[in-house]
Formats: structure tokens, C-alpha cells, sequence
């Protein structure tokens, strides 16, 4: 492979495929800056896009965040450059998550992270249907891979201990309905596909999926909003599920969780899989902790996918790059 050139149009690049992520809500909660004199990308916080009802710790933010560090990373190997990423490098500043160096020499790039890059731009959360076959052991176990490679386990569900994560997945989303404050909040994320001019963030309406004929492991954004014309339907008899967990809860845990998230996600997408996210009783500390497994779980979960055979998730509408780019000299 080449040697890249390291102009403002590749940094552009790269960061277009960074905003790909996947965020809480699609609040998309991020900015970079590029500072060409020291090759520099930082990734920010960006506290307008915070969700105080169902995040008020940041801990959601953070994982978003991770995601689209992560994104970044694999871009960058894909271009054959190197970049060197330090969590939380200011503590003076907590808002500064990350800074990467890109360097296109010397180091060589990762292989393994430069094969995910087809996957940026086809992973999408499908809240539809899946079918019932069952994902093969092998793959699960790459999968598990891939999150310990980022500092994060990943175990997936079975027996009791998935009946109990699917009621509290249904107890949480009846909690949410029943909150004035955290169902106003989801409602501001939701978009209308009718709007003029069409949103760059927020969850549309034509991404909610189908209404579940009976209770499934997915966040209906219709939330206490009946939806004329939504179709019914009936969804897998067994979801399979998994936790992703970090052995400790601090912010640069979350955004190793992030980065493991994202790192799962991409290779699901290029094994064939497709994914969506049940966070609603992780948003709850009092059914947070019931999460792990009661025999074998350790540390602090910081999500809970299913993943599974079935169609793709429609695509979400991203802000544009300018919008959350700063390049200095």
C-alpha cells in the first residue's frame, strides 16, 4: 500500500467515516478538531447533544464517542496510516476524549482494523424482525475476540439468565413510558420524515421499525405515540443477546466500550449479521446491576445487543462533516 498523503481532504475522509457511529438516541454528541501542525485529531464531547434524563452521567456519550474513536481507526488503517490514539489526554479538560496522532510512516498500519472498513459504511441498527437461526459458534467467538482486543468482554446470553435480561428489558421500557421527563426527552431525538427541511440527527420515523406484536428486545421510539399506518409483527422466539462488559465504570472504561462496541458491530456486519441495541435498563441503576450473569458475571455492563440473521437497517442521517470538523493550522 501507498503512502498516503495527509491533506485536509483525507482528514475529511476520516472523519466522515467516524460520524458513521452509532449514538444514544443518534445525538451524534461529537466534535473533531485537526491541528496539521502535529497531525492531530482531537475527539470532544459536545454537551448540547447530551441526554440528561436517560444519561445523566455521560456514561452513554462516552460509549457513542468510543464508536466513532473507533471508526476513526479503522479508516486511518485503511489509508495504510498508523493512528496513535491517547484516552482522555488533558485532565484538566474531561471534555477532551481523545487524541490521535496520524502518522503514515514508520509504524505500519493494523491489518485486522483495516479489514473492518467495508463494514462502515453497511452497518446500520435494524430494528426489524430477525429470523431464528442461530449464530455458529465460531463466529461468536470472533465476535468475543473482537471485544477483548478493545479491552471489553462480550458473553452472550442463554438459559435463565436471558429470560431474566429480557424482563428487564420490558420493565425498563414501561419505566421509560411512565417518566413525563425521559419520554419528552426521546421525543425531542425522534424526526418526522415529513419535515421540512429533513434533520441531520435524531431517529426518524422510518427507522422505529414495526410494532412488536408481543414484547421484544428492542426501544420503540414511538414511545406513548400511536403511529398511523405502523405495521405489526411478530419478532424471533429466542433474540439472542449479548452483554458487553469493561471491569471497571469510569469514563475511559466507556470509551473502551465504545470502541469495542463499534469493533464488534463492524465485523457482525461483515460475517453477515446485523444489530441493534437494548439500553433502556442500563439507563436504570436499580435494574443495571441485576444485568451480569449471576454465576460467571463480572464487571459493569455497558450494553446489551442482539444480533442476528435478517434484513438491514435503513440508514440514519448524519450532520455534515463541516458541521463537526475544526481544522487548524
Amino acid at each position: 500500500m501507498s503512502t498516503p498523503t495527509l491533506d485536509d481532504s483525507l482528514v475529511r475522509a476520516l472523519v466522515a467515516d467516524a460520524v458513521t457511529a452509532p449514538s444514544q438516541h443518534n445525538a451524534q454528541p461529537w466534535r473533531f478538531r485537526y491541528t496539521r501542525a502535529d497531525r492531530t485529531l482531537t475527539l470532544a464531547a459536545d454537551p448540547d447533544r447530551a441526554l440528561p434524563q436517560a444519561d445523566p452521567t455521560g456514561r452513554g456519550l462516552h460509549l457513542g464517542c468510543g464508536a466513532a474513536l473507533l471508526n476513526l481507526r479503522v479508516s486511518a488503517a485503511h489509508t495504510g496510516m498508523h493512528a496513535a490514539a491517547a484516552l482522555l489526554p488533558d485532565p484538566r479538560r474531561p471534555a477532551v476524549l481523545a487524541a490521535v496522532h496520524l502518522k503514515t510512516s514508520g509504524e505500519s498500519a493494523d491489518a485486522d482494523l483495516a479489514d473492518l472498513h467495508a463494514a462502515i459504511q453497511a452497518r446500520h441498527t435494524s430494528r426489524l424482525p430477525y429470523t431464528d437461526r442461530e449464530i455458529p459458534p465460531p463466529v461468536r467467538a470472533a465476535l468475543t475476540a473482537a471485544a477483548a482486543a478493545e479491552g471489553a468482554g462480550l458473553t452472550f446470553l442463554d438459559g435463565p439468565h436471558r429470560g431474566t435480561v429480557l424482563d428487564l428489558i420490558t420493565q425498563a421500557e414501561g419505566y421509560d413510558r411512565m417518566d413525563e421527563a425521559r419520554d419528552a426527552e426521546q421525543r425531542r431525538w425522534t424526526r418526522e420524515t415529513t419535515a421540512a427541511p429533513p434533520a441531520a440527527d435524531g431517529v426518524p420515523d422510518y427507522a422505529f421499525g414495526p410494532s412488536p406484536a408481543v414484547t421484544a428486545p428492542v426501544r420503540d421510539f414511538a414511545g406513548r405515540r400511536a403511529q398511523p399506518g405502523r405495521a405489526y409483527a411478530t419478532f424471533e422466539r429466542h433474540p439472542q443477546l449479548a452483554t458487553l462488559s469493561t471491569r471497571c465504570d469510569a469514563p475511559a472504561d466507556w470509551l473502551r466500550a465504545g470502541q469495542a462496541l463499534q469493533r464488534v458491530l463492524l465485523l457482525a456486519t461483515r460475517r453477515g449479521l446485523v444489530g441493534s441495541f437494548a439500553t433502556q435498563p442500563i439507563e436504570w441503576p436499580d435494574l443495571r446491576w441485576i444485568l451480569r450473569d449471576p454465576v460467571s458475571g463480572t464487571g459493569h455492563v455497558q450494553m446489551i445487543l442482539r444480533l442476528g440473521y435478517g434484513p438491514e437497517g435503513p440508514h440514519t442521517p448524519r450532520r455534515p462533516v463541516d458541521e463537526v470538523l475544526t481544522i487548524e493550522p
